[in-house]
């Protein structure tokens, strides 16, 4: 897991040896929503910016938006969550992830925190 970049919003990023990079919400963050029943998520073509909207998350207890912590074109999006948004809870950072693109700028995952740095993160809220 040590490749991961998190968010302050918990969402993490892992750079691919491709180069592209792949987003979804922390183990945390799936935590607070508690069960997740819906997700939609962006277009493959779709050209986010930084910060804009990428993706809706609903859960048992809450709705709320998934931000493009990085700017770029999708590239691919995980189809499986469609009919299985679950997953999200059981296994976010592998089979729950949601959406990969190629980045505007790679330089941009520097900006975000490391594993570790989460962690202490998270036991401060």
């Amino acid at each position: 897991m040590s490749s991961l970049k998190f968010t302050e919003d918990h969402e993490w990023l892992r750079l691919e040896d491709d180069g592209t990079v792949t987003i979804g919400i922390t183990d945390y963050a799936q935590e607070q929503l508690g069960d997740i029943v819906y997700i939609e998520l962006p277009n493959v073509g779709d050209i986010l910016s930084s910060g804009s909207e990428a993706a809706v998350i609903e859960s048992v207890k809450a709705a709320g938006e998934i931000k493009a912590a990085v700017g770029g074109e999708v590239l691919a999006v995980n189809d499986a969550l469609e009919d299985k948004p679950e997953a999200v809870n059981f296994d976010p950072i592998d089979s729950g992830w949601f959406f990969r693109l190629s980045p505007d700028d790679v330089s941009e995952l520097d900006q975000f925190m490391d594993e570790d740095a989460y962690q202490e993160f998270i036991k401060e809220l």
